[in-house]
């Protein structure tokens, strides 16, 4: 992958993991495994926009 192609690929993984890990705390009232989820999803969405800012979409 090139450029910031990496940096999108995974902030969106983490994205996606997030997402599942807070819905799946919600279903379960685990407020450890919503707050991880939480946690990875603004890991993702900072690794995305890095990678979108080394591609020079984000200015």
């Amino acid at each position: 992958m090139a450029g910031g192609d990496k940096h999108i690929a995974k902030g969106v993984g983490n994205q996606i993991k997030g997402e599942i890990k807070d819905q799946i705390g919600k279903a379960t009232d685990n407020e450890r495994l919503q707050a991880s989820g939480k946690k990875d999803i603004g890991k993702g969405t900072s690794q995305k926009a890095f990678g979108d800012m080394k591609k020079g979409k984000l200015k």
